[in-house]
């Protein structure tokens, strides 16, 4: 049984450990995980999690700060009030293609909506020309900007919700 849903703490470790050891020695995973958990705690972001029989498989999670490291200060990508940034969109190889990226995209939509967002924002490497696909297919398609971010162009996109 798949569930879609912001997670509880208990799952936002599990996951983060999940993470972390699939990439053992890799540090920056165990930073990346402390630096959101503080986002987390502190209400600067909402994580969500595809669930498959209480396992998480898949995440994504909101931004609402332009504090959080991932904005750089940018408050067009995240302002704490109309606007905020999709970050770490992702599920297990073995269950992409399936619908459960969509259902997970509508249910922080929706949770977005629902505190007053009226603007998503996500960024995406030019070269992942899939994933660029897969954003316009949610109706991310509004180009705000490009940057060059160690070698690659990033470009940051957005979208109208609610």
């Amino acid at each position: 049984m798949f569930e879609y849903k912001p997670m509880t703490k208990e799952i936002f470790e599990t996951q983060w450990q999940k993470i972390i050891d699939t990439h053992p020695g890799d540090m920056r995973w165990v930073n990346w995980r402390d630096e959101y958990r503080v986002y987390f705690e502190k209400g600067m972001s909402m994580p969500f999690a595809i669930l498959c029989d209480g396992r998480p498989i898949g995440e994504v999670t909101l931004l609402f700060s332009p504090l959080c490291k991932a904005t750089g200060g940018r408050e067009i990508l995240a302002d704490g009030t109309t606007t905020a940034n999709v970050n770490a969109l992702r599920v297990e190889k073995q269950y992409e293609g399936q619908g459960h990226i969509s259902k997970l995209v509508k249910t922080m939509e929706e949770k977005a909506t629902e505190l007053g967002y009226t603007y998503l924002t996500i960024g995406v490497t030019s070269t992942h020309t899939r994933t660029k696909a897969i954003y316009d297919h949610f109706g991310y398609t509004e180009l705000l900007f490009s940057e060059l971010d160690e070698g690659d162009i990033v470009e940051y996109y957005r979208k109208k919700i609610g």
